[in-house]
């Protein structure tokens, strides 16, 4: 009986070091995302500055903008969800890719090797959207605990 204070008192300072941990994490989570956030914004704003004082936009400008975009929408929905949607990575890579193979196309003029294989991995980029997308449809993921302590199955799309 006289351990019992011990014990009471050991799982009330669990509990207060994993809420004060719970809190550190939380914390840095959103400084970390605000930082992110505000660098693609930043990074976006001296890239449409640079277009404006050209006076013109290429492709290239037009792609690398869509590329601070996805971006953008990745660090809304991660903040919003807690959850990082593969498919905006790989559209990400799709759009640096294609921006990649039209620069090589305006600025060489030179068929090669490089279109093709800027082509295969922009195809097998599109096939991996097709898994994960057909993947999340039919095995939705887990949502984590809702407020009634049940789990919800959602897929990667409602997201």
């Amino acid at each position: 009986m006289k351990l019992n204070w011990a014990e009471r008192l050991r799982v009330r300072m669990h509990g207060c070091a994993e809420s004060l941990g719970n809190l550190l994490v939380e914390a840095f989570h959103y400084l970390a995302l605000f930082a992110i956030g505000a660098t693609v914004f930043w990074s976006a704003a001296v890239a449409f500055g640079e277009m404006m004082s050209k006076g013109h936009a290429t492709i290239d400008d037009v792609l690398l903008l869509f590329i601070y975009l996805e971006l953008g929408a990745m660090v809304g929905i991660y903040f919003k969800t807690n959850h990082m949607p593969v498919r905006f990575l790989i559209y990400v890579a799709m759009t640096a890719l294609t921006r990649l193979m039209i620069a090589d196309i305006q600025h060489n003029h030179v068929p090669d090797d490089g279109i093709i294989l800027v082509s295969v991995a922009l195809l097998l980029l599109a096939l991996a959207i097709l898994v994960v997308r057909y993947a999340s449809s039919r095995f939705p993921s887990p949502s984590g605990t809702q407020r009634g302590g049940e789990r919800d199955l959602i897929s990667d799309d409602e997201r």
